[in-house]
């Protein structure tokens, strides 16, 4: 018989691409998990999963084994969460997506809140771009996750602001400016992130007739941060959460540019979730 933790097992490996990767989230040696995963194979009848030299792929019966193992696994925890509820306690697991810049300053506070106020539940976070966020939800990977307001079609509470700024190298003209417009940084190649935050400054720069020289894209902070470093161009990020680099000069934005953010739940959040999703709506310290 299919148990939990063999569906736990096999959504970790599915969600984080490899055995290794899955026994460390689980706290079991990979050949553990790759016994689990091998047990749950014999149990179906068929491979779940193409072992690939860059890493493990679904195969078809994974595809489909994956969507109802992971409604079975949020069935079980919403009949453990409500059954509990009657107790008046929350537990479970959260299960929450954060964007890079938004964890430190704007989740972290909420989740130690959260923990404090509901030592039972257990809490499961992941990091991704905005666009990654909104598909975990979608998909029901994450019960909660961080996104950029407004958010049409999703239920959310106001989470914060984060004001963006431009980075510039510090051998460039513009570091010795108080403050970096639009203009100053469409005269320099530009490096865009492609964690979403292009989103909310390029409409600014259409109106305000800049078209920037789109010489970089670069997925993750560090990748912009090292590429302005060395000289070879400049950017926009959020001010929260940005590390000091040396060779790299950070100057206010004009005009000022700020990303507004919410915690959103899926349709069908459980108890955690919604209780997550309630205290950052209260606004409460």
């Amino acid at each position: 018989m299919t148990t939990l933790l063999q569906l736990n097992t096999f959504l970790t490996v599915a969600d984080l691409g490899g055995f290794t990767a899955a026994g460390r989230r689980l706290g079991l040696s990979q050949p553990a998990v790759s016994r689990t995963i091998a047990a749950l194979e014999k149990e179906v009848g068929l491979p779940l999963f193409v072992r690939r030299r860059d890493g493990l792929s679904l195969t078809e019966a994974g595809s489909v084994a994956l969507r109802h193992a992971r409604e079975a696994v949020r069935q079980l925890t919403l009949m453990r969460t409500e059954v509990a509820g009657l107790a008046g306690d929350v537990t479970g697991t959260l299960s929450l997506a954060s964007l890079p810049t938004a964890t430190a300053a704007l989740v972290a506070p909420q989740l130690q809140r959260f923990v404090r106020r509901h030592p039972a539940v257990t809490i499961r976070q992941l990091e991704g771009s905005e666009e990654e966020v909104r598909d975990w939800l979608d998909q029901g990977v994450v019960e909660a996750g961080v996104v950029r307001l407004p958010a049409r079609g999703l239920e959310v509470a106001p989470l914060g602001d984060q004001v963006l700024v431009a980075l510039v190298p510090a051998d460039s003209r513009l570091a010795a400016e108080d403050s970096v417009g639009y203009t100053d940084l469409a005269r320099e190649p530009f490096v865009r992130g492609t964690g979403g935050c292009a989103e909310v400054f390029m409409p600014i720069a259409r109106r305000l007739g800049v078209q920037f020289d789109l010489a970089f894209e670069a997925r993750e902070i560090p990748a912009t941060l090292e590429i302005v470093r060395a000289g070879l161009g400049v950017s926009i990020l959020p001010r929260d959460g940005l590390p000091e680099v040396p060779g790299v000069v950070v100057r206010p934005l004009v005009p000022e540019t700020v990303r507004s953010l919410g915690i959103a739940v899926s349709a069908s959040a459980s108890g955690p979730a919604r209780a997550f999703l309630a205290q950052v709506a209260s606004g409460e310290d």
